[in-house]
């Protein structure tokens, strides 16, 4: 089982379940969490290979959303989702591939594609740091300086540092094995009739106008929204106005 962390208690009406993206953890969705559960009972997760939760030689959409699946199981059968980004992903074959576990999905910024970037880049910066030197985050952020030049990429991967331990609580070898499955989608045959909002950063290039037939074809339902001003982590960029548009969607 994954690691769960819960907020509110609310058990009047389906939980809702966060799942975060490639190199994150469910701290990550802490505030929005914590801030969602005035209403609702919300849980994050740590996906395999990222956090506290356990390190596997796998790290595909299918296993990833059985994972859910089994989350899912766990906390009442049923679960409204938000996925962003590998989390969108996952989210979205399990809702294709167990319709009835998923009452709603809210997948944040991402399509269900194949992309031609990678971010194998970050893998190799945070293996080349030598944590045995490493005294705080700070000292980390600044060695990573000169490979990760965007502050707040770097403020990002820190979260997944851990510094007393020496080592970064993300299973760096199995993400770069598997990186072309997670930057790629899987074959899917199954289709969601359920409510679906893809919601895109207005500033972000992941989901894009000739991406809305395949989205159509597997989500019937699906609306598409932006926030303006964000980018790829418009939770994070703009959090009261996602925690809006959330509220909106899974209570309407």
């Amino acid at each position: 089982m994954l690691e769960m962390q819960t907020f509110g208690d609310d058990a009047t009406r389906p939980p809702i379940l966060i799942v975060h993206g490639l190199y994150g953890s469910g701290r990550n969705w802490g505030v929005i969490a914590r801030r969602l559960a005035d209403e609702r009972r919300v849980v994050t997760v740590d996906m395999r290979n990222h956090g506290a939760s356990r390190w596997e030689e796998s790290h595909d959409y299918h296993a990833l959303a059985a994972d859910l699946g089994d989350v899912v199981e766990a906390i009442g059968g049923e679960a409204d989702l938000i996925g962003h980004s590998m989390g969108g992903k996952a989210a979205m074959v399990l809702a294709l591939n167990s319709p009835a576990r998923v009452r709603r999905v809210l997948v944040a910024d991402i399509a269900p594609v194949a992309y031609s970037h990678t971010q194998v880049h970050l893998i190799h910066a945070m293996r080349a740091l030598d944590l045995s030197v490493v005294t705080s985050r700070g000292a980390a952020n600044a060695a990573l300086e000169a490979t990760i030049p965007e502050p707040d990429v770097r403020a990002f991967l820190l979260q997944s540092l851990d510094v007393k331990g020496q080592r970064w609580m993300l299973n760096l070898d199995a993400l770069e094995r598997d990186m072309e499955k997670i930057t790629g989608f899987p074959a899917v045959s199954g289709r969601y009739d359920g409510p679906a909002l893809f919601l895109a950063g207005g500033d972000s290039d992941y989901v894009l106008p000739e991406h809305r037939p395949l989205i159509k074809r597997l989500f019937p339902h699906a609306k598409q929204a932006k926030i303006p001003g964000t980018g790829h982590w418009l939770h994070a960029e703009k959090p009261r106005e996602f925690e809006a548009a959330a509220r909106m969607f899974l209570n309407s």
